[in-house]
């Protein structure tokens, strides 16, 4: 599952992606960016109760993981690996 929105909770110029860390989707987004060596702030949205207001809020009630937001607003939710790479299309080359 996949969306794309354009809130952002912060102006900083980096990738945050709120997760579990019971959460496979969240486990395999965080390998891929460690694997491309992408930095990114952690936050875990089980002991940050902002983090999961904010997260609740852009998923329409749902507190789906990962939720990634990027420095440019877009929202990725429950990526998968081949839509992880697309916001990266400088990997490819």
């Amino acid at each position: 599952m996949s969306e794309v929105t354009n809130e952002t909770p912060n102006a900083q110029n980096k990738i945050t992606m709120y997760a579990t860390t019971w959460c496979g989707d969240c486990r395999n987004a965080k390998r891929w960016f460690d694997s491309h060596g992408i930095a990114y702030d952690y936050i875990n949205i089980e002991e940050n109760e902002q983090a999961a207001e904010y997260v609740v809020k852009v998923n329409n009630g749902a507190s789906s993981v990962p939720t990634i937001v990027f420095p440019d607003g877009s929202i990725l939710v429950e990526p998968s690996s081949r839509e992880l790479a697309a916001k990266f299309p400088e990997l490819a080359k």
